[in-house]
């Protein structure tokens, strides 16, 4: 099915301006910057208040990120023309975008993300992954931040499923991003983190679960990636899944699959090595972008997990 046309001409599963996305990442050969943060709700007042805040009903009429964004500028645009020369889309893919039947750990460690945006309700999507503070979920880069500015009342929502929430809502102590997405928003580096505040004592992953996270994979891989996309087709109430062999886009350096996941599936989880009969595989993007372009419409578009993104990571585990 032909994606939306709201996603945008540079489809942010965002979109933003995107000029200063010249360069495909390189190794790094020293350590990487220290990730960007903020503060989120860090008193039992403050959490309460997002808690109470994060209605069903305020769940269900959260808008898709994408649909509260503007097209990229005619240079975003030429660009993005650029990066589509000489590529091809695989041809060959078990799902471009279908609900997630299979069960397993997949569905509860995947789950909605909700916060405000420039005083709007917004939403995306996010993995609980293994950490040491047992508390960190991994997203895209503008799921936490976007044009300068931090969202507020994060919350991450595992298990969302035609409006419930079975395993809580979970509010955000703290939100980090790449340097990269912080400073200038360079969509090879579109990756975000939480950090999240116990629940009734409990941590995040001693509730859900964690999938596995690795960094500086080898490229060309088949993965599956997973989130919750709520631009039509989609509404947002249903696990969604892609899988199939994955391309490189010349430009940015970035993963690129089959897929028609819409607004609001941003930062849901890209595996290697996924398990159908487990639902756990080993976490190595998220969701980003689309290309509005022919040929290319059909691909979704993740970062590569690179040493900024480990450095993120490790940051966040560690918070």
């Amino acid at each position: 099915m032909k994606a939306s046309p709201r996603i945008l001409t540079l489809s942010l599963l965002s979109a933003t301006t995107l000029a200063s996305t010249l360069l495909v990442p390189t190794a790094a050969a020293a350590a990487a910057p220290r990730p960007a943060a903020k503060a989120q709700a860090t008193t039992k007042a403050a959490r309460q208040q997002v808690e109470a805040f994060w209605t069903k009903a305020r769940m269900r009429s959260a808008t898709p990120m994408e649909r509260l964004l503007t097209p990229g500028t005619a240079t975003a645009r030429k660009l993005l023309e650029v990066d589509g020369a000489g590529l091809l889309a695989p041809t060959a893919y078990p799902s471009g975008g279908a609900s997630w039947t299979g069960g397993g750990q997949v569905v509860k460690t995947t789950g909605r993300v909700f916060f405000t945006y420039q005083g709007r309700t917004a939403s995306c999507s996010g993995s609980a992954v293994v950490s040491q503070n047992k508390s960190t979920v991994i997203t895209a880069g503008h799921c936490v931040k976007l044009n300068g500015a931090w969202h507020t009342n994060w919350v991450f929502v595992p298990g969302y499923h035609n409006g419930n929430a079975p395993y809580g809502v979970w509010t955000a102590r703290r939100t980090l991003t790449t340097p990269q997405w912080g400073s200038s928003e360079n969509f090879s580096y579109d990756v975000g983190a939480a950090v999240l505040n116990p629940q009734d004592g409990k941590l995040l992953t001693d509730v859900v679960g964690g999938q596995s996270i690795a960094f500086n994979q080898p490229r060309w891989r088949r993965m599956y990636a997973f989130g919750y996309p709520a631009e039509a087709p989609y509404d947002g109430s249903k696990l969604t899944y892609c899988s199939g062999p994955t391309i490189v886009s010349l430009l940015w350096g970035t993963h690129g699959m089959n897929c028609n996941m819409t607004g609001g599936s941003s930062g849901g989880p890209w595996f290697v090595n996924f398990n159908e009969a487990t639902g756990t595989g080993t976490l190595a993007s998220v969701n980003s972008y689309r290309l509005n372009l022919p040929i290319l419409w059909r691909n979704m578009y993740g970062p590569y997990f690179g040493n900024d993104a480990k450095a993120l990571y490790e940051e966040a585990q560690k918070s």
